[in-house]
C-alpha cells in the first residue's frame, strides 16, 4: 500500500505544493449549531459521531486555547469553518482508532508507562521524593471527566492510533533529485511588473440611489440580522473564590507542616551505574543461562579491577540509554526502578559493586556511585506552598459542603438569587448582551456551552427562571437567569441604511475594479506596447510578503517558454491585478545550513503528504461519512 502511494508522485507533488506553501488563518467561534445534540454528524466504519460529541470536542479545544491565552478574543476561536475543522479532527481520531484495532496495533504497558513518565502534566504531580501524588493524579483525570483507569485507557488508545501513520511519516525518503526539483519550484524567482486595480479608487464611480439600496437590503437581509441576545444575572460558586477568603490560623499551618514533613523532605536518592545483559523472562532457559554466565564473567573481572566498570559498561551493556555514559543512571528514589534492582541498589554502600542481579529485563551488575540524603525544608521556606495547599484543600471542602445548598436553592427559588447569595456570601453578578455564541465580552463562566444551552432554552427565556446549577468544571458551579431577552431580528432599513450604503458601494467598487482590470488585460494582450505597468521587481514565494499570495502564485505559474507574458489575477475583495512576467531569475543560493534545513523540511513534508494520501485511503476503506455540509471558505486572497 505504501509503495503504491509513493509511486503516485504527480499527485504527491500536488499535495506537497499545498504543504510547502500553506496559508495559515486563525478562524473564529460561532454558529454551525445543531439544536439536536443527539443528531448524528458523521460516521466511521458505521460508528456514529453525535452533535454532542462534536460540541464537546470543540469546547475542549476552545478551553485549552483560552487557558493558554486568557486575553485572546473568543470570537477568533470559532466560526463554521473552525467548528468543521474540529469535526474533521474528531473523525480522523476515530478513524485512527478503528485502523489501529483492525491492524492489531497495541501499546504495551511499558510504552504507556514511559509516555506517562515523560508527560509534563503528570511529571508536575510528583513530589520531592519522586513519587506520584495519586490524589492530584485522580484530580487531573477527574477534571477531564474520567477516572485514572479511563485516562490511561484513553492515552493507550491514542498512542496505538499514532502508530497507524507514524511508520509511514518516518519512513518517507526523498531522493536528492526529487528534493532539488521541489526546492527549485518553491524558490523560483521571477521579474514582474504589476498594475493593480484597487476597489478604493472606484468608489467615486459607483452610482447609488435609494432604489438600489433597498433592493440590495432585501436581497442581503440576513447580513443585517441581529443575534439573539439577553441581559442576565448569574451566581457562581467556585472553590478558587472561596480560597481567597479563608483565614489560616498559625497553629493550623504548623500542624500541617509537621504532618507533611516526611513528604516535604522527600526520600533518599541514590546514583548508580549498571551493566545489563539482556535476557527477557520468557526467553529460553539456555539463553538465560548463557546471559547469566556472561554477567558472572564480567563481575569476576570487576572484582579484580573495579575501576574498569565504566569501560565495561560502554563495551558490553545492552542498555542503550546508559551504556554510552558508562552505565550511569543518575539519581533515583525508591519506586523508580524495578523491585529487584531497587532492593540491590539500596542495600549497597557507596562505591560497592553488587552481585549479579536478576530482573525481568535480564542480569545486572550495579555499582553505587553516590548517595543524596534528603534535607528537611524549614517552615518559612515552605510557608507559601503550605498555605496555598491548605487553603486549596479547605476551599474544596467548603465547595463540596455548599454545592448541594447552591444547587437546591437556585432550583427551588427559581426567580431570585438573593437568599442563596446571602446564605453563602456570594455576589449576584450581571452581564449584558449575552449571546448563544460567546463573544470577547462574555465572562468566561458564561461561555460554557451547557450553561448557554440551558439559558436560552424556551422555558428559561419565556419564564425568566434560573437555570439549574451547571458544573463548568469540577470546582465551579454556575446558574444564570435572563432579565431581558432580545430575539434575533432583521434590523429595519431605516436603521441600517448607512451600513447598507457602505456595503453596497464597497461591493460595486470591487465589480468595477475587476471589470476595468479585465478590460485592460484584453487591450494590453493585443497591444503589449501600450501596457502601463509599474516598475520591475523580483518576486518569490519566500521573500514577497507585501504581495497577495494569489498574485505571487499566478505569476510563478506562468509558462517559462512563453515569457514575457501578461497574466490577470482576481484578488477577491482586493480587486484585480494585471501582471507582466518578464523573465525567470536565478534562485537565491542557500548556505550549507539553510540547504540542510530545507532538505530536512522537505523530507518531513513528503512524509506528511504520504500520510495524507494514506489517510484518504483509510477514509474510503472504512466508509467515512460526513452528514453535515462543509461550510464555504470566506472570500479573500
Amino acid at each position: 500500500m505504501f509503495d503504491a502511494i509513493r509511486n503516485n508522485s504527480r499527485i504527491l507533488m500536488g499535495v506537497l505544493v499545498l504543504l510547502i506553501i500553506p496559508s495559515f488563518v486563525l478562524l473564529g467561534v460561532q454558529g454551525y449549531n445543531n439544536n439536536e445534540t443527539g443528531a448524528v454528524v458523521a460516521k466511521v466504519a458505521g460508528l456514529e459521531i453525535t452533535q454532542q460529541e462534536w460540541d464537546a470536542a470543540h469546547q475542549q479545544g476552545v478551553d485549552r486555547i483560552r487557558a493558554a491565552v486568557p486575553n485572546l478574543d473568543v470570537k477568533l476561536l470559532g466560526s463554521p469553518e473552525a467548528r468543521y475543522a474540529t469535526l474533521e479532527r474528531l473523525v480522523n481520531d476515530r478513524l485512527m482508532g478503528v485502523a489501529a484495532d483492525k491492524q492489531l496495533l497495541v501499546t504495551s504497558d511499558q510504552r504507556l508507562a514511559n509516555y506517562l513518565q515523560q508527560d509534563p502534566s503528570i511529571a508536575s504531580l510528583r513530589g520531592p521524593d519522586g513519587k506520584l501524588d495519586m490524589d492530584r493524579y485522580r484530580q487531573l483525570a477527574a477534571g477531564q471527566g474520567m477516572t485514572t483507569e479511563m485516562f490511561e485507557a484513553r492515552v493507550r488508545r491514542d498512542l496505538s492510533s499514532q502508530l497507524v501513520l507514524s511508520s509511514l511519516q518516518t519512513s518517507a525518503l526523498a531522493s536528492r533529485q526529487q528534493t532539488d526539483i521541489a526546492l527549485q519550484a518553491f524558490l523560483q524567482r521571477s521579474e514582474v511588473q504589476i498594475e493593480k486595480f484597487e476597489p478604493l479608487t472606484f468608489v467615486g464611480r459607483v452610482q447609488v440611489g435609494d432604489a438600489e439600496l433597498e433592493s440590495f437590503y432585501k436581497s442581503q437581509s440576513e447580513r443585517f440580522r441581529t443575534q439573539e441576545s439577553a441581559d442576565v444575572e448569574y451566581l457562581v460558586l467556585e472553590a478558587a473564590a472561596l480560597a481567597k477568603n479563608i483565614q489560616l490560623p498559625e497553629q493550623d499551618i504548623r500542624t500541617y507542616y509537621e504532618q507533611n514533613l516526611q513528604k516535604l523532605t522527600g526520600q533518599e536518592q541514590r546514583r548508580a551505574s549498571h551493566i545489563l545483559v539482556t535476557a527477557l523472562k520468557d526467553a529460553p532457559q539456555a539463553e538465560r543461562t548463557q546471559a547469566r554466565a556472561k554477567a558472572e564473567a564480567m563481575l569476576a573481572d570487576l572484582r579484580k579491577d573495579p575501576s574498569r566498570f565504566a569501560q565495561l559498561a560502554r563495551d558490553n551493556s545492552d542498555d542503550p540509554g546508559s551504556a554510552s555514559n558508562g552505565g550511569d543512571l543518575d539519581f533515583f528514589a525508591k519506586g523508580a526502578m524495578v523491585k529487584a534492582f531497587e532492593e540491590a541498589a539500596f542495600a549497597l554502600k557507596k562505591g560497592d559493586i553488587s552481585s549479579v542481579v536478576e530482573s525481568e529485563f535480564g542480569f545486572h551488575i550495579i555499582q553505587l556511585t553516590d548517595i543524596k540524603a534528603p534535607a528537611a525544608p524549614s517552615l518559612e521556606s515552605m510557608r507559601a506552598q503550605l498555605e496555598a495547599d491548605l487553603r486549596d484543600q479547605l476551599a474544596k471542602r467548603q465547595f463540596a459542603e455548599s454545592a448541594e445548598t447552591f444547587s437546591d436553592s437556585v432550583y427551588v427559588l427559581a426567580d431570585t438569587y438573593k437568599p442563596v447569595a446571602d446564605q453563602l456570601k456570594l455576589t449576584v453578578q450581571q452581564a449584558q448582551n449575552v449571546t448563544r455564541t460567546p463573544s470577547s465580552s462574555t465572562p468566561m463562566v458564561l461561555a460554557d456551552p451547557k450553561l448557554l444551552e440551558a439559558l436560552f432554552a424556551q422555558d428559561s427565556v419565556s419564564k425568566q427562571r434560573n437555570t439549574a446549577a451547571v458544573e463548568v468544571n469540577s470546582t465551579t458551579l454556575v446558574s444564570a437567569r435572563i432579565v431581558k431577552h432580545r430575539p434575533a431580528a432583521v434590523q429595519p432599513f431605516a436603521e441600517v441604511k448607512d451600513l447598507v450604503r457602505s456595503l453596497y458601494v464597497s461591493e460595486q467598487a470591487v465589480v468595477l475594479a475587476k471589470a476595468e482590470g479585465q478590460k485592460k488585460l484584453t487591450e494590453w494582450q493585443s497591444q503589449p506596447d501600450q501596457a502601463k505597468l509599474g516598475p520591475a521587481l523580483v518576486i518569490s514565494r519566500d521573500t514577497s510578503p507585501a504581495q497577495p499570495t494569489l498574485l505571487v502564485e499566478a505569476a510563478l505559474r506562468a509558462n517559462p517558454s512563453q515569457l514575457p507574458a501578461l497574466v490577470g489575477v482576481d484578488l477577491g475583495a482586493q480587486g484585480y491585478a494585471v501582471v507582466r512576467v518578464n523573465k525567470l531569475m536565478p534562485r537565491t543560493e542557500l548556505n550549507a545550513q539553510q540547504d540542510a534545513q530545507s532538505r530536512e523540511q522537505f523530507a518531513r513534508l513528503l512524509g506528511n503528504a504520504e500520510a495524507a494520501a494514506y489517510l484518504a485511503h483509510l477514509r474510503e476503506q472504512f466508509k467515512v461519512e460526513f452528514l453535515v455540509a462543509k461550510p464555504k471558505a470566506p472570500n479573500g486572497s
